[in-house]
């Protein structure tokens, strides 16, 4: 399965709920938490982890640089920067693979389509009147 990014997970968000990433944030300080802020919030989640995978992947690079000099506590780092950079692999697969679980467990709801009218009631026959005059 391939990883989906941050930005594609917005993008779904912002199809689901019909506007911008940024308007929904909005929204959601001023409403109870519901199913909004959760994909908000694990959106949040991803977009860091994907942050942190870049961050410990350019540390990594500077520090195997080809003019640079690897020595005894180098190596230290350069396992500690190794072990960083997979758990943030590990956060990121995770994160993404809930999301999509729940993004594709939900549809956007439409407008239900107006009902046609329903048939008045069939009148009642009149029923005949009654006179309170004697009868003959």
């Amino acid at each position: 399965m391939p990883h989906l990014t941050s930005t594609e997970i917005a993008g779904r968000i912002e199809d689901l709920y019909g506007a911008p990433l940024a308007d929904l944030k909005a929204h959601a300080q001023d409403q109870p938490p519901g199913m909004l802020s959760a994909l908000l919030g694990m959106h949040d989640d991803l977009a860091l982890a994907e942050r942190s995978i870049d961050f410990h992947r350019d540390h990594l690079a500077r520090l195997v640089h080809p003019e640079r000099q690897i020595g005894g506590h180098e190596v230290s780092h350069l396992l500690d920067g190794a072990r960083r950079l997979a758990e943030a692999v590990a956060v990121r697969d995770v994160q993404a693979k809930s999301v999509s679980a729940v993004l594709q467990s939900l549809a956007r709801v439409t407008a239900p389509a107006p009902s046609p009218p329903k048939p008045s009631a069939v009148p009642a026959p009149p029923v005949p009147a009654t006179s309170t005059a004697p009868s003959r």
